[in-house]
This record gives C-alpha cells, structure tokens and sequence, in this order.
C-alpha cells in the first residue's frame, strides 16, 4: 500500500496531556508488563542485543526499551504495555531515486514468498491462517513499514516468522515482479494476435491513485518543494516510469535496501520482549553481518528565493463551478523532524492556524467564499526529513490564485502582530488532551506509525513519545515570552524564503494526454521487441497464468486452528434506564480513562420523505454556531460538497457497491441516498445554486423531527464512578431538547416493537414500563434487480455486484459469512487481482444480509462480473477441501473477536439490537459451518434463479456496456 509522505491516518498521537500525572503514574505502575519492562538494566545483554535505554512513560501508560543488535547494528524499541493487542514492525529506510516505484514494487513482491514459506503469496494465505487483527505493509516517501498485530501468543511467533523470512530472505521470482510490478502482455493472454498492453497489480494501483486530483497535488508538491533527493521522486511509482524498472534493478534494490543494519524494529504489548528478540536473532539477524547503508537523506539546501510552478490535472466531474476548479497554496519548508521540541511546536501551531472556524486562515481563507475548501495537505506535515507547512485554496477562479496568496501574506501579517487568544490555545489544548485520553483498540499501530519518520531519521522515538515533558516545556516557552508562537510564525512563514507557491488547473485533454504518453511508451517499447522477445512474452504470459491457475500447497505455512478459537462471546454488562420520561439510556461501565462517551440514535419516522437526502448536509452544520448565516452556510455546503467529490476516487468500490445493492432492501435506498452518489450528486447540485436559502430553510423542519427526546434513544460509556453525574447530564440534555408534536403523522407508519435487553439478566423492565425497540418495515417494498454505470474520466475501474440473502439472526447468514472469505480468499484473489491486475477485491457479507461481490482499482469491467459469476459458480461446485474451511473460520472470528475500545463497547447492542446470547448463537452456528452447509447456501441465495441483485460501475466509457439496455448510465 502506498502513501504519499507517510501514514496520515494517526494525528492524534501529536495530542498532549495535561494535569493529570500523578493519577496516571499511580495507574501505570499497576501494570505488570510495564513492571517487567523495568527490570531490564542499560548494557544487559538479550539474545544477542544490548539494553540501551530503559524510560518510563506515564502519559501513555507504558515503558519504553531500546535495544541495539550487537553483530548488525539493527535497532529495536520495545513499548510494553498491558495491552492484549500485541503489534510487530518492521522498517526500513528506502530512498528511491527515480519513479519507478521500485520500494512500492518490492513492498509487493517480498510477501510473494520466501525461502522458508516459498508457497505463492503467503502474506495473503496467512490472513486466512492466523487470528491477526491487522496485516499490512506500507510504502511511504523514504521508509517501508510491515506491521502486524494479534491477540494470541502462538499466531504472534507464527506471523513473526512469515514477516521475518518475507522481508529478509524473499524468493523474488521474476514471475512475481511480472504479476506484482509490470509486464508487457497479450490482451488475451491465450491469444498472441491480440495486442501486448501494460499489465500488473502497481501498475494499475498507481494509475488509481493519480485519477484523485488531490494526490496529485500533494505529490508534485513534495517533488517541488523538496527537489533535492528522493522527495523528488514518486515513491509508489509513475505509471509511465513503473515499466522502465527491471527485476534486477528491484533484487539489488533489496540487497542494498533490506538489511538489518538498514532496520528498525518495533514491539508493542503485553506479551514478554525476550521471546520476540530471541526468535528475531535466530531467525533472522544471525546470519547477518553489519554494513553500512547509505540510507541518508541529506539535508535539502534552503533557496535564496521563493519560487512558484503550476501544474495541470483532469477536470472534476463534481465540481460545482466549472470555471472554478483551480488549486493553489503556499508552502513553507520547516526545520528538521529529529529536533522534537521544535516539531512539537510547530505541529500545535499549525492547529491554531488552520483548525476550526475561529482559525485565521479559516477566517481569511474559506470565509471569504474564494474557494471550495482548503488546498490538499494542508496545516503541518511531519513525514519527510524536514517538515513543512501549506496552507492555501481549492475550488477557485484562476484569476483568484493572486488574491489567495496576498490573503495568506496579509494573514501571517496579522498573526505576527496579534498572536493567538490565550482562549484559544488552552481550547486546542484541552482538545489535545481530551484526544490523548482516548484509548484506540490499534494503539500499537498508532504508535509504530507515530515515531517512524522521526526514527526513521535518527531522532529519538522516545523522546517523541514523552508528551508531558513536551507541554510541559511548550508552557514554560510561552510563559517566558508571550510572544514566543508570534516569532515562530515570523520566523519560518514570513521570513522563510524557502517558500512554493503551487496551483493546478484542469485540462480538458489531461486524461487523453496521460493515455496518449502510455500509449507512445507503449509503442515505443513494443516497437524495439523482436520476433523472439515477442514469443518470449507470449511464452511468459502463458508460465505466468498456469502458475497463478495451479493448486497451491500452503502447507509449509505455520496456522493456528479452530481450536484455538475461544469457544464463547465475552459478556458485556449493559445497563438500561429511563431518562426524561420515556427516552431509554443504555449505559455501559467502562475503564475509559476518564472520558465520558456519548450517542444519541434519532429515528427518521416522522420525517416527509422529501427532507431525507438533506439530512447528512443537517449533521454535518449542526454543530456550527453559524450554520443558520446564510454566507456562512454557504461555505459549509461547498466544503462538503468538495469532500465528497474528493472522496470519489479513493473510495469508488464502496459507491459502487452501496449502489448496487440500492434496489434491494429498504435500508439499501436509504444508504444510496445518505452515502452514496445520489449524495454527491445532491451536494454538488446544491452548491451549484446562486440561492441556497430553499435548502436552509429545510434544516429547521429536520430538526423539528429529530431532535426532540420522545424520538430517541441514547447511550453512555464512562467509568463506574462517573455514570451517575453522566446520567444527570443526559437527562439534562433531553429535557432541554423537549418533545415532539404529538399527532404527527409517521412517514412510514409499519412500526414493529421489540424488548430492549437490559443487563446481564436479560430483564427489559424498568420501573414497570418495558423499555422498547421500534424498528421501522416497509412491507410493500418489493427488491428488484438494477445495473448502473457511471461514468467516470478514469483509467481504471470500481466493480460492485450485490446479492440480497438473509439476515444475521437467520441460520443460514453463518455460512455465507464463512463462504464470503472462502471465495475471496480462493477464487477471487487469484482471478481478480493475480490474473486480472486489479489492486484488490472479494466478498463480503452485512448483517442485514446484502451479499456483496466488488473490485477496487480495476482495469477490468464486464470481465470481473464474470468472475463474480464464476465465483458463484466455483462455490456451488464445492471445490474446496475441509482445510480451506477451516482457514476461511479463523478469518471470520479474526474479525469478530477483533479488540474494541472501552469507548465502544455495546455498540452492537445499541445500534443493531445484537444481545450477547444472540451472537453467542451467531458464534455456535460459525462454528457448524460444514462443507454441505456452504454448498447449499451458496445454492439457495446466489443462484441467479433464486436470488435478486444489483450491479453497479464507476468507470471510463465501456463498449459492450453501451451496447446492453440492461444498464442505466449516469
């Protein structure tokens, strides 16, 4: 998986605490895993490693250790926590100096075996082998990360070795590189009259990735910003670079890239440190010497003045304005990451500029209605060796690029001469702090994410994590000199002369030009082959599918069994009580370190059918205070409606598939017209419109529907101590809402009650009233089978097939869960993603029983509907042994007995209505999963005859698909 910069998904570790120290310290030291941790003494010597630090962290509730390999200088860092989510990684510095994606490819290829597990793909085979609860490996712009993480001991040692032998010793087969990279192939691969074309899993991915025009952006940002090294470069790959790579240039790319002294290793959890080091050193580090890399990223040379490029990209077919889909902002090159303190600042003084409606570039920059949204990696970016900062506009005129850039001058001028409220920066702090509270269910991979640029550059990772000391001296920095944030600003913003100004513009002819430069390499290449290197391919291409056709023996793979499964669901104590009259309160006693967790589930009933689609736009206003300011709501409409069409790309599987299956239930339409692209449609429609005050005066109407305390039903997760001041609040809260017009008709009057479980006893009765469900039905809907394609200006394909079956109460919804691993793992990993190029696809099942078939990043179209069909096919026939059964079990209770946070415990009973003997029923019926079960369900529901479904495409232009009247397109 690529990313441009680094992982993006984990800001909330740069969050502080504050004013609680001693409480926590007395917490942490109950901690028996952090207890051991402590025993370690610096210079004690470990399985061939060497103590070198030993801290305690309290703000985290963990201690920290780090070691070093004494024969190959590898360094490790231990986070012991009492934690039963047990994560490893590791990571290495890559530094590509071209765009051929050769880190990205090779991220690829060493998890397609290894000389102990030589199987084909044995990262994927192991998802179906193990109770791991994250499996992944990430590219970034100069490091490969490979993490795991599991909640069972024997599946960690498992997984560690797979992980060990994959990224050390990989068997890198040509045919690998071929499947995983690029290849030049027949069309046809049978076929050696149809024409070669480019052809492989990155190939295809990258082509993906660059039809988000915000990726593109932030790409060429780096590149320009930093053009000095290997930021110059795409990491994951240019797809008319990826075919300049050769399989020799990748194998000697590992050898100089992937060695322990190139290494970083990472441990994380309850589970003891000795045992990770001494299979790490046995298995690995000893047959190893030290080196040295020449890893390093040298220092970019500051410029003497600022500069200034433009780019272009495709148009935006959700743009709002067509004549404004221009981007621009300004960028800052920042100090060096390693300097803690200094990174640490500049990342809390990024919030204050840009976080939240109060903000000064918020203020300058969206109010002033320019733009759409802020320009794409905005605020503070940490990820490469020296950190920068952007800040500037999308969605404007170009004719505005000018005006932007004096509002950001003209903003930093402020800044510099007023500073911040003090207000304000106790609010982002205390928002800091309330944050660091939250406990993560993936805390280890929050944390390994956290620290690996910064490690990756030789700073201290500990140092990074040792969040009191930080505020504490950001504190004192600010009490010293009150104007300490007004001259970091002066210093790096207005004074920096290493300083980019980048805008982008659409082209009409982007798409064409970028098919007609593939298309020219294309001919190029193929026009330099000879006779012979053409059969070679064709001979290549044909090695190649009878290799991805052949059975494969995983049997060399190390596997946990079904035994290994803990035969029952964990009781989750639940509580629920009356507040405000009749309003039930389900309230749940957890250890959530002091944060107190709160929903509210409003029901839709009573809501005229023609103010549904309008209701996501209703959340996503209602908590500003301004939202009822006309000028102001139409700021707020045109952020959204951007962020939808940016999500488009990155996401066109899971809007193909809520598509699809839009015909089938009741539920289904609803999602289409919450969250799918009737929304985005409706949003761009209503930015689109010179007068919104039709559309605001709509959100009033919704509120007298929803918001009022005889329509909802809550619930709460806080600390035993804190429950009974939380229920005051709640009750506070409900009474202040007040109750709704009674009378009023219910837009769909079939209402069915059902008991609420209350406690562990199952008693539904408080005070003498029944606590109730009311689930809404609509018994004249009728599903009816619909296929859709939109098109779309990109290269690639996003694929849903939905099938309607049964629910998850019904027996039969065990075994089309099992079945839905069982083909993805057997039959759709191999024809879709193996055979036909695309990044990813499979099966899966919700538990309203929508049985989903779908593909991301997909050069193919009509061919993976095939194989949809194919894989119904497959599973009626009953290819598959008791072996592969059990496998597609172990995935299955993966994810059901994946760890949840304290902050969500019970959610399955307040949303879904699922009580613990309901899916310990659930678990028993997994568990009896037989061969003739899946066989027959896969005969009663997916059937063509017996079932009714919905396909849907978001994609180019397809020829048969214009020829077929069975489609609608849009």
């Amino acid at each position: 998986m690529w990313r441009c910069g680094g992982l993006r998904t984990l800001g909330p570790l740069r969050r502080l605490s504050r004013g609680s120290a001693h409480h926590k310290v007395q917490r942490w030291n109950s901690s028996p895993a952090c207890e051991r941790a402590l025993q370690y003494r610096v210079g004690e010597k470990i399985h061939g490693f060497t103590v070198n630090q030993v801290t305690s962290v309290p703000e985290l509730f963990l201690t920290a250790v780090k070691l070093s390999h004494d024969d190959t200088g590898a360094r490790y860092l231990h986070l012991a926590r009492e934690d039963t989510n047990n994560l490893f990684s590791v990571q290495f510095r890559t530094t590509p100096m071209d765009s051929t994606g050769v880190p990205h490819i090779l991220e690829h290829t060493v998890l397609c075996g290894s000389q102990k597990y030589p199987c084909r793909d044995p990262f994927f085979k192991m998802l179906n082998r193990s109770l791991s609860t994250f499996m992944n490996a990430f590219t970034a712009s100069d490091y490969t990360l490979y993490p795991f993480s599991t909640q069972n001991p024997r599946d960690f040692q498992n997984l560690l070795s797979v992980y060990l032998d994959a990224a050390f010793f990989p068997c890198l087969r040509e045919l690998d590189f071929w499947q995983e990279g690029w290849r030049l192939e027949h069309e046809n691969p049978d076929d050696p009259q149809s024409p070669l074309i480019f052809k492989g899993v990155v190939f295809n991915e990258m082509k993906g990735a660059f039809t988000d025009n915000e990726r593109i952006f932030s790409q060429h940002l780096q590149n320009r910003l930093l053009p000095d090294h290997t930021y110059s470069v795409v990491s994951g790959g240019d797809p008319l670079c990826i075919p300049e790579l050769t399989w020799e240039q990748l194998r000697q790319f590992h050898a100089t890239h992937y060695h322990p002294s190139n290494a970083r290793f990472f441990t994380y959890g309850n589970f003891p440190l000795e045992q990770h080091l001494k299979q790490i050193h046995e298995e690995a580090l000893s047959r190893f010497q030290k080196i040295e890399p020449r890893t390093e990223v040298p220092a970019q040379k500051p410029w003497d003045e600022p500069r200034e490029f433009q780019i272009t990209c495709g148009p935006d077919s959700f743009a709002t304005d067509p004549c404004k889909q221009t981007t621009v902002s300004v960028s800052f090159l920042l100090p060096d990451i390693t300097d803690t303190f200094e990174a640490f600042t500049l990342s809390l003084l990024s919030s204050l500029l840009i976080a939240g409606p109060n903000s000064p570039f918020y203020k300058a920059l969206i109010e002033s209605g320019l733009g759409t949204d802020f320009s794409p990696d905005v605020g503070y970016n940490g990820y490469t060796r020296e950190a920068y900062f952007s800040v500037g506009l999308q969605g404007i005129a170009e004719q505005d690029i000018g005006t932007v850039r004096s509002l950001i001058d003209s903003t930093v001028d402020e800044v510099v001469e007023k500073g911040f409220e003090d207000d304000r920066i106790e609010a982002v702090l205390h928002k800091l702090e309330i944050q660091m509270k939250h406990q993560s269910p993936s805390f280890g991979l929050a944390l390994t994410s956290y620290i690996a640029s910064c490690w990756n550059h030789d700073g201290d990772p500990v140092e990074l994590l040792q969040l009191g000391d930080l505020l504490v001296k950001f504190r004192q920095r600010l009490k010293d000199n009150p104007k300490f944030l007004q001259e970091k600003v002066k210093q790096y913003f207005k004074n920096n002369q290493h300083k980019l100004t980048l805008s982008m513009k659409p082209d009409d002819k982007y798409h064409e030009k970028q098919a007609q430069m593939e298309a020219e390499k294309l001919r190029q290449m193929v026009g330099s082959l000879s006779p012979e290197d053409k059969q070679l391919i064709y001979k290549k291409g044909l090695e190649l599918r009878a290799e991805q056709s052949k059975p494969q023996d995983a049997s060399c793979l190390p596997a946990l069994k079904v035994s290994d499964i803990e035969p029952t669901t964990p009781v989750t104590e639940l509580h629920v009580v009356l507040a405000a009259g009749d309003t039930p309160v389900q309230c749940c006693a957890q250890p959530t370190n002091g944060v107190v967790y709160f929903r509210a589930f409003s029901s839709l009933n009573s809501l005229p059918e023609e103010l549904r689609p309008y209701v996501p736009l209703f959340c996503s206003v209602l908590t500003n205070p301004r939202f009822e300011e006309e000028e102001h709501f139409r700021v707020l409409v045109k952020m959204a409606a951007q962020e939808l069409a940016n999500g488009v790309p990155d996401s066109g599987h899971l809007y193909a598939s809520i598509r699809a299956g839009r015909t089938l239930t009741p539920a289904g339409d609803l999602q289409e017209t919450f969250g799918g692209m009737d929304q985005v449609r409706l949003m761009k429609g209503v930015a689109e419109m010179a007068d919104v005050t039709p559309v605001l005066r709509k959100l009033p109407r919704i509120k007298e529907h929803l918001l009022h305390c005889d329509n909802m039903r809550c619930s709460v997760n806080a600390t035993p101590q804190q429950m009974a001041r939380a229920q005051r609040e709640v009750e506070n809260f409900l009474r202040g809402l007040g109750c709704g017009q009674k009378g009023r008709e219910p837009a769909r009057p079939h209402v069915v009650e059902k008991p609420a479980h209350n406690g562990s006893d199952g008693n539904a009765h408080v005070c003498g009233s029944q606590i109730v469900r009311k689930l809404i039905t609509d018994p004249t809907f009728t599903p009816c089978q619909m296929k859709t394609h939109f098109l779309l200006p990109f290269p690639v394909n996003y694929v849903g097939e939905c099938i309607r079956t049964v629910p998850y109460t019904d027996p039969d919804h065990a075994s089309l869960t099992i079945l839905s691993r069982l083909m993805t793992a057997k039959f759709l990993h191999t024809e879709i993603r193996e055979k036909g190029g695309a990044y990813g696809g499979g099966a899966k099942l919700s538990r309203s029983g929508v049985f989903t078939l779908y593909s991301y990043r997909d050069p193919n179209s009509v061919e993976t509907l095939r194989a949809f069909g194919k894989a119904v096919d497959w599973a009626q026939s009953g290819k598959f042994t008791q072996q592969d059964i059990d496998e597609a079990k172990l995935s299955v209770f993966a994810s059901v007995d994946a760890p949840v946070a304290p902050s969500d415990k019970g959610l399955d009973h307040f949303l879904y209505g699922l009580s613990d003997e309901m899916k310990q029923a659930h678990r028993e019926r997994l568990f009896a999963v037989s061969h003739d079960s899946l066989v027959a369900v896969s005969h009663a529901h997916l059937g063509s005859a017996r079932s009714t479904r919905g396909w849907a495409i978001l994609g180019p232009e397809n020829a048969e698909i214009a020829k077929d009247p069975s489609w609608v397109t849009r």
